[in-house]
């Protein structure tokens, strides 16, 4: 009867204390992550948007060249 009662308490403290499953965090790309920052009213925050303009005009110009060098 004892072995019966510390079976099941043991049974009890263990299925109280196991961790549920939490949804992973959604993760944010720095680019989206400048995004929000450049949108925001934060001090700064038009250098971010500048920086993010540059970067795509140069994400632009290099798939140009890219698209050029590929043509025969």
């Amino acid at each position: 009867m004892r072995r019966i009662f510390v079976g099941l308490s043991l049974v009890l403290c263990l299925s109280c204390s196991s961790e549920r499953e939490q949804e992973a965090p959604k993760t944010q790309t720095q680019r989206e992550r400048d995004s929000v920052v450049g949108a925001s009213s934060l001090p700064g925050a038009s250098g971010v948007r500048g920086a993010l303009r540059v970067a795509d005009s140069a994400a632009a110009r290099r798939a140009l060249v890219d698209s050029m060098a590929q043509v025969p």
